[in-house]
């Protein structure tokens, strides 16, 4: 049986999603923040943050673990 949805959800879906992308810009903020701080204190090099960034997008790409 197929469920179509009323207005009022549909309403409420892009809503949440409007709130899941204020979200993402506020938390791509916060740690775009802390990078160029830990940069510019010398803490990290760019360099650094782009070889460590590579090597966990690949773990994530070619998870170890198995998939259900």
């Amino acid at each position: 049986m197929e469920r179509y949805r009323t207005t009022m959800e549909e309403v409420g879906i892009v809503a949440k999603l409007a709130d899941l992308k204020e979200e993402h810009y506020r938390n791509t903020l916060a740690l775009s923040t802390l990078i160029e701080l830990l940069v510019e204190k010398g803490l990290l090099t760019r360099e650094e943050v782009e070889h460590k960034a590579a090597e966990m997008d690949s773990f994530m790409a070619h998870s170890p673990y198995p998939m259900a």
